[in-house]
């Protein structure tokens, strides 16, 4: 959703009134951001994260970009540390995504989106389920078979906690296939790079995970895409979708980015009108192409709305399934 005329001129306003990054035409917004990303390096949150923070440099909309990656807790650490250091964090913008809402329903950490500054969701990314190159699984209803005939040896990791969203989408695939979404054996990492170093040395069978974590290793021929979660297939992929193999799965994982509580309205409208500029730029669509993202930009109270609808939505499910 694009930002008002109204709004667009309050951010600007707010911009040379308050923080004297905006050039005279408008074009940069910040001077800087500092991106805490919650998880290890090679995952979607780091992914993300630096290609945002790419773009918006090589765009001009921001002077310069700096990153740290703050593992722990399910992303529970860097959560606690933006909060609990708010009053110097007036240029950091933390990225997240679905997690944030599992984990806290799962109560892995006490936070929830609510303790934060919602700045803006700003792409999709479908899950898939991949296998090494040379494995012998060639389909889902390969996967589903080996699975059958050894339940108790076939395991399927993912970057995130038991119940977590690697978890969940695993559980879809596997219930839409006409098996027991709890009966299969899932080892949990703690992000997407050490998920998918499990996969590549032969600890898992299958990797539950990010189509765009997964694309560029397909391309590389390390790993093979059994199916992916979106309607139909991905523009520029050959990867199979789960519904054109009889197995009605269709999911998105959001990713977005929070504050600071409490940080001022200016810098927030600063934040916002940046990522909004994003969009019209060469250099993002560049990055968004090539990682098969979707754009999903919702800001502010839109953000917010969309969280406490995909809340309810997916405690639902994960009640269904018996992980709440």
């Amino acid at each position: 959703m694009k930002f008002t005329r109204r709004v667009m001129m309050t951010a600007a306003a707010a911009m040379v009134a308050f923080s004297g990054a905006a050039q005279a035409d408008g074009h940069q917004v910040l001077d800087e951001i500092h991106f805490l990303i919650p998880g290890g390096a090679g995952g979607g949150w780091d992914g993300t994260a630096r290609g945002t923070g790419e773009a918006l440099t090589s765009a001009g909309i921001v002077g310069s970009a700096s990153y740290e990656n703050m593992s722990g807790g399910g992303g529970g650490v860097a959560i606690a540390h933006l909060i609990e250091n708010a009053d110097s964090m007036g240029n950091t913008m933390m990225v997240n995504s679905t997690p944030i809402v599992i984990r806290s329903l799962t109560g892995v950490f006490p936070q929830s989106f609510r303790d934060l500054t919602l700045i803006a969701g700003t792409i999709g990314d479908y899950a898939a389920l991949v296998v090494p190159a040379d494995s012998d699984l060639q389909s889902m209803e390969d996967l589903v078979a080996a699975y059958q005939a050894d339940a108790t040896s076939f395991a399927i990791g993912g970057g995130s906690v038991p119940g977590g969203m690697d978890h969940l989408v695993a559980a879809m695939a596997m219930e839409a296939a006409g098996e027991d979404p709890t009966g299969f054996n899932y080892i949990p990492y703690d992000a997407g790079g050490a998920a998918m170093a499990g996969l590549l040395s032969g600890e898992i069978q299958a990797l539950s995970t990010g189509y765009s974590e997964a694309v560029t290793l397909a391309e590389q021929g390390e790993v093979r895409i059994l199916g992916v979660t979106a309607p139909e297939r991905i523009e520029g992929s050959d990867a199979p979708t789960m519904m054109e193999q009889g197995i009605d799965v269709e999911f998105v994982n959001w990713r977005g980015f929070f504050a600071a509580p409490g940080l001022d309205e200016a810098t927030v409208e600063n934040m916002r009108a940046a990522i909004a500029a994003m969009y019209e730029t060469e250099e993002w669509e560049t990055i968004r192409a090539q990682n098969g993202w979707v754009n999903i930009h919702n800001p502010g109270e839109d953000f917010e709305a969309f969280l406490e609808n995909q809340e309810q939505q997916i405690g639902d499910l994960m009640r269904t399934l018996g992980f709440l």
